[in-house]
């Protein structure tokens, strides 16, 4: 490089004015809800803007091994036909879930409320992470862990509540998932399920644990 090329001013000048389309990505943490919901619901719900990616759609893949309608009717659009709360059917094969821990506690939360047994697994990383504290309020609900891993690990089967029982409950750390879990199980509880927070929990922040 050159003495010139190393001296050499550089410019800014105006631009016009920016124009265009950009789409965001869909929030993970708020598709998952959205395909169980729906799921949970009676009737059509017109999902825009989900997140395609793989947690997501295993997922989709549960909520249809559920009894539920989930289709894709274009780019990011999708439309699910719910069974009702506590409509789930039994799952004819375990519920595999890769490495999406949201999906996997949340559907637990669904599932328990359902008289009705399924099992839920994932992949070698899943398997690793501890669902017991999600699993200790729903078996306050009525829920009962068959089978598990140590500290409830993956593989575990979930046999939910006949008669699922409305519950206070604190959660002993700030968690989006477990209070998700907690929420979704007592749609089918009569009476009113409170959960109780010390810290305000966000999915953003649960992420990083396990």
């Amino acid at each position: 490089m050159t003495q010139s090329d190393q001296s050499r001013p550089l410019e800014s000048r105006p631009s016009g004015a920016l124009t265009g389309k950009v789409r965001v990505p869909g929030d993970k943490s708020i598709s998952h809800r959205a395909l169980i919901l729906g799921a949970l619901a009676v009737g059509q719900t017109k999902v825009s803007g989900l997140l395609e990616g793989e947690d997501v759609m295993n997922t989709a893949n549960a909520m249809r091994a559920l009894g539920a309608t989930v289709e894709r009717t274009g780019d990011f659009e999708w439309l699910v036909r719910g069974v009702g709360v506590a409509g789930f059917a039994q799952p004819q094969a375990p519920l595999d879930f890769g490495n999406s821990g949201t999906g996997c506690r949340l559907v637990m939360g669904a599932v328990a409320g359902c008289p009705i047994t399924a099992v839920f697994d994932g992949d070698a990383s899943l398997r690793s992470r501890p669902m017991r504290r999600v699993l200790d309020p729903l078996e306050l609900i009525g829920a009962r862990v068959g089978a598990s891993g140590e500290s409830g690990r993956l593989p575990l089967t979930l046999v939910g509540a006949r008669e699922p029982l409305p519950v206070v409950y604190r959660t002993p750390v700030a968690s989006a998932q477990i209070k998700s879990a907690v929420l979704l199980a007592g749609l089918a509880a009569p009476g009113t399920t409170t959960v109780n927070e010390s810290r305000t929990s966000s999915s953003a922040r649960h992420r990083s644990t396990p």
